[in-house]
């Protein structure tokens, strides 16, 4: 008896097993990543602090990545690698960047309750 995998002979890595398992892992991981992407959002939405909303958006931005990597594997096509790693690049900026901010606002914080309250 042999194998037969259930995609057609046009899709690469028809014919093997290695093939379907690597098919099935893409698939896996499609669905996987788009599942995070969707609770990460409901997160930016619903964050209660800013912190928490720039959290979820640089996790969103790290899926990104991944739906990248994951699509130049499937797509056999090495530009959206590129695009992955000008992405990450962009992301950890901008984490840098509202660390940088959180940190001062938080120096702050004591001087400007203090105005506030009038002492």
């Amino acid at each position: 008896r042999s194998y037969e995998p259930p995609c057609s002979a046009s899709t690469p890595f028809a014919l093997t097993l290695p093939g379907y398992i690597l098919d099935l892992a893409i698939r896996f991981g499609f669905l996987s990543i788009t599942a995070a992407m969707a609770i990460a959002f409901i997160r930016l939405v619903i964050g209660k602090s800013l912190a928490d909303r720039v959290v979820a958006l640089d996790l969103i931005t790290v899926l990104a990545v991944a739906f990248c990597g994951l699509f130049a594997i499937s797509a056999d096509h090495a530009a959206f690698i590129d695009v992955a790693i000008a992405l990450a690049l962009v992301a950890f900026l901008a984490t840098v960047a509202f660390a940088r901010f959180a940190e001062r606002w938080e120096s702050e914080r004591p001087a400007r309750k203090s105005r506030k309250s009038g002492t």
